[in-house]
């Protein structure tokens, strides 16, 4: 229960666990949603949430701004980085440019500050290329970034600098997972190390998943992860490019098609169209939008997108904000039905 809340963010480390001769206390931060009651449900099947009492640590852990105020001039404390991503036991953060010659010193407040963290990781580049990947310089640490990232039960083996992951999609991971309905085939066309595909896996019994990666290192931990989440017999892993894949081997078998790839899906509507089985499927994309009305002209183009590829559009079933990536540009998520395909 207690590594359950820490996935979900939920467990408050500031206060300690209490037990008597038969229960065990958790302190967590704040009432569970909806979702999330679901998911512990789903790992611990006797449990309450209650009211308790429950004493503080003595020394509630230093932030990296009481590190480091008396080491950095004044006018930089400022500048600090205000986010940083866990990755298993991996930190990454941004560090601007005016804190360039102190950034083996916010690595070292990052390590001192989360005793769990191995390694800390800046940012050294945008995500490019075919495989997704980012550069990182390691500014504190070990230089060794393969790690173990948890989230929902699933482990998953990875390298950030050699794979794309995303630990603030964590939620979307689990959202269209429980969409899922038992005796589906699913492509998940940008499958990574496998957040999607495995998650499904773990959560039916009864489940198909084409795993598609063009990054043979992501798909050389896909195939490690599959074992160790033992779900080898629902993933299958295929190391390719999604269109020539889908094409080629895997055209109207999907019940749900997965489309992780902000940068480029709008691209690949076409070829999601033509994983579909012929009777109707839903797509799940994932893109970036700038401006005002960021949602709408998402779905537009996600409509315009599937009457081009010769599919009868259904409905939106949901569209959300997943984050903001830059100052007025969010990356979107869109669940669309689409239908048979349309008599010219």
């Amino acid at each position: 229960m207690i590594r359950i809340l820490d996935d979900l963010d939920l467990l408050d480390r500031s206060l300690k666990v209490v037990r008597n001769d038969r229960y065990l206390f958790i302190p967590i931060k704040e009432k569970p949603s909806k979702w999330q009651l679901e998911v512990i449900e789903k790992e611990v099947s006797e449990f309450e949430i209650c009211i308790h009492s429950f004493q503080r640590y003595a020394k509630p852990a230093k932030s990296i701004l009481d590190i480091l105020e008396d080491k950095l001039p004044p006018h930089l404390l400022a500048c600090l980085p205000r986010s940083i991503d866990f990755v298993g036991d991996i930190a990454i953060l941004e560090i601007p440019e005016e804190l360039e010659d102190y950034k083996t010193l916010i690595g070292e407040a990052v390590m001192n500050v989360f005793k769990r963290v191995r390694s800390v990781l800046a940012k050294s580049s945008a995500v490019t290329g075919v495989y997704r990947v980012r550069s990182y310089e390691v500014v504190a640490g070990s230089e060794n970034t393969e790690t173990v990232h948890r989230e929902y039960g699933c482990s998953y083996l990875l390298d950030p600098r050699k794979v794309y992951f995303s630990p603030r999609l964590s939620y979307e991971h689990y959202r269209i997972a429980s969409q899922v309905v038992e005796g589906e085939t699913i492509v998940d066309m940008f499958a990574g190390v496998g957040p999607f595909s495995i998650l499904i896996a773990k959560l039916h019994r009864n489940v198909r998943v084409y795993a598609i990666d063009i990054n043979p290192d992501a798909i050389g931990y896909l195939e490690k992860n599959l074992r160790i989440n033992r779900v080898e017999d629902k993933v299958i892993p295929i190391l390719g490019d999604a269109r020539e894949i889908i094409q080629t081997r895997l055209r109207n078998v999907a019940d749900r098609v997965i489309m992780n790839l902000p940068e480029k899906a709008i691209e690949y509507i076409d070829v999601a169209c033509i994983a579909l089985k012929p009777s109707d499927g839903i797509i799940h994309y994932y893109g970036f939008e700038d401006g005002s009305y960021a949602l709408e002209k998402a779905e537009a183009k996600v409509i315009e997108g599937i009457v081009k590829a010769g599919r009868i559009f259904d409905k939106v079933l949901s569209s959300r904000i997943v984050k903001e990536v830059a100052p007025y540009r969010w990356q979107i998520a869109i669940d669309v039905k689409v239908d048979g395909c349309r008599i010219v």
